[in-house]
């Protein structure tokens, strides 16, 4: 019943609530980002899959200008990473914008978190079952290692979630995510990128 009823009626009130009440502060900290950014503007979307591999656009807080070199490429990630950016990628703030993808039933507050496109291909069929629920603000992985494992342990991590979602685990991963977040654990700013080599095992 949590699964399939509760689960969405609590991501949708409690990120509404959230919303709401963080609204002073997302306000400020888009303003900022906009005079930081160099007309860049503070957020920016993706196209990642969600429940069922289905895409949608997940919307992030802008942490880099557009910044780029006389030959019209974009300057390193490094160069183009603000002080303000980096503020906000360390406490994860970045992500908070993903609570109105929450809102409108993209994405969960919990679950596994949605990775690029690209790497659909590359999943075998029982990390592919991370796809059976909504993709998550945080999960299960992100509570238990993030960027301290493999990608492997990460997709197992994922499929157990799918397979023992509960109200109480959810609790519980909101608050180990509260602590990691307080604590600056296990934070980097390329928490949902994967490598050249590939997850599933197989370079």
């Amino acid at each position: 019943m949590y699964k399939h009823f509760f689960k969405r009626f609590f991501d949708f009130w409690i990120s509404l609530t959230a919303l709401l009440v963080l609204s002073p502060i997302l306000i400020i900290i888009t303003i900022w980002l906009m005079i930081a950014n160099k007309g860049a503007g503070a957020f920016f979307t993706q196209e990642r899959p969600g429940k069922d591999a289905k895409i949608f656009k997940v919307i992030k807080f802008k942490s880099m200008t557009d910044e780029r070199d006389a030959e019209g490429k974009l300057l390193p990630n490094e160069k183009r990473l603000t002080k303000v950016g980096k503020f906000i990628r360390n406490y994860s703030i970045d992500e908070l914008p993903q609570l109105i993808n929450v809102l409108k039933g993209d994405m969960s507050l919990i679950g596994p978190r949605p990775l690029m496109i690209r790497y659909l291909e590359l999943y075998s069929p029982e990390q592919a079952r991370r796809h059976e629920v909504r993709p998550g603000v945080t999960g299960w992985a992100q509570v238990n290692g993030r960027n301290t494992i493999t990608w492997t342990e990460k997709f197992k991590l994922d499929v157990w979630y799918v397979d023992n979602i509960s109200i109480i685990l959810d609790i519980k991963i909101i608050f180990l995510t509260v602590k990691n977040v307080i604590s600056r654990k296990d934070i980097n700013s390329s928490s949902d990128k994967v490598g050249s080599v590939g997850f599933n095992g197989h370079n």
